[in-house]
């Protein structure tokens, strides 16, 4: 089976709007989720991203390295966390991807993981 990558992202303040217990709510039926993939042998890893927080690297035109702090506020949208799935085939990923609680609060984009074969 191949390994496929389900980015999760939203709006980066879609959570603020939710009481501490309704987003703890929230927390328990990512876990749900993910122990029904771990039950099912497709869950490979996954993590939550720290809100508000990372680096951006680029460069620029004259060839050197630019970092910036990000994810930027203004970007509509941000990648929240991840979640790594054993799936037959894309459309495979699609289905499990069907039952994440994230389609409630924004996108995911599913993608499969290149494997690399050292010589």
């Amino acid at each position: 089976m191949a390994q496929y990558t389900l980015m999760l992202r939203e709006d980066g303040k879609v959570f603020e709007k939710f009481s501490p217990a309704e987003f703890q709510a929230i927390i328990a039926r990512y876990g749900a989720w993910r122990e029904e993939l771990l039950r099912d042998g497709k869950f490979a890893g996954g993590h939550k991203l720290r809100d508000h927080a990372g680096r951006v690297m680029r460069r620029n035109g004259s060839g050197k390295v630019v970092v910036t702090d990000g994810p930027f506020t203004e970007g509509k949208e941000v990648i929240g966390g991840l979640f790594v799935i054993e799936a037959a085939s894309y459309d495979d990923a699609v289905a499990i991807a069907h039952g994440c609680p994230h389609l409630d609060f924004g996108s995911i984009e599913v993608r499969e993981v290149e494997v690399t074969r050292r010589p």
